[in-house]
């Protein structure tokens, strides 16, 4: 069983401020939907002043910028079908190459598979990484995406506090309608769960027999999970920065 780390007490581990760093962080971030990764990668971001990377983002700019990936990726979302992980990690490849992804990233989306696991070792090579893993039991998951309601609006989402909660609410920023997605009743919900996990365990299995995975009690409060994550990449900077250090005097 993985140990969940836990929040630090210590003063320079709290969540602040942006932080430029010297050593590039480059961060994995894997958890189930409604786990709340889009917010913790963000606050990560904005802390180590790094990259965010999804699949999403991903997709869309080689889209936009009319590569020949890009073009490849339009045909394939076109057709319906799941884009491939050749193509996937062909697009991640190119992403990782930029000069921004130079002083460090968080990823968030990928890998999805082993294949693309692996495909990312070999991208890296030997720099260094960190794969944060948020961990939420899934009666909570499933109460956290039931609650959550989008403004038919401005599209800024919401959480009723309750599965069952009434729709007949307004957007404190536009005034619109919050509605529930159509991906957040319970039974698509379970799909999408049983998905991740079938798809997560081999990914968590590969990072944990490298070390380089760290669990992350996702039932803390928000800003309790962020700092619990920022002394995470404190101690791996520690570790990465020693290591550095004794391979230098050898």
């Amino acid at each position: 069983m993985t140990q969940l780390a836990g929040p630090s007490r210590s003063p320079a581990r709290e969540y602040g401020g942006a932080q430029q760093v010297n050593d590039p962080i480059n961060v994995v971030l894997i958890g189930p939907p409604g786990s709340g990764k889009g917010t913790q990668a963000a606050r990560i971001c904005h802390r180590y002043q790094v990259s965010a990377i999804s699949t999403g983002e991903v997709l869309r700019a080689a889209v936009k910028a009319g590569t020949p990936l890009g073009r490849q990726v339009q045909q394939v979302l076109a057709s319906g079908v799941l884009v491939s992980d050749g193509l996937i990690i062909d697009l991640v490849r190119t992403r990782l190459a930029e000069p921004d992804a130079a002083g460090g990233f968080v990823l968030d989306g990928f890998p999805r598979t082993l294949a693309q696991a692996q495909a990312l070792d070999c991208i890296l090579e030997d720099r260094p990484l960190l794969v944060l893993l948020l961990v939420v039991p899934e009666a909570e998951l499933e109460r956290r995406l039931g609650a959550r309601r989008i403004c038919s609006t401005c599209k800024a989402l919401y959480s009723t506090g309750t599965r069952y909660g009434s729709e007949a609410e307004l957007c404190s920023r536009c005034g619109g309608m919050l509605i529930r997605r159509d991906d957040d009743n319970l039974g698509v919900i379970r799909t999408r769960l049983a998905t991740y996990r079938e798809t997560a365990q081999p990914i968590v299995r590969h990072y944990q027999s490298r070390s380089s995975l760290v669990a992350i009690d996702g039932m803390a409060g928000t800003g309790r999970v962020t700092r619990a994550m920022m002394a995470a990449i404190e101690d791996a900077r520690v570790g990465s920065t020693a290591r550095s250090k004794k391979s230098v005097t050898r």
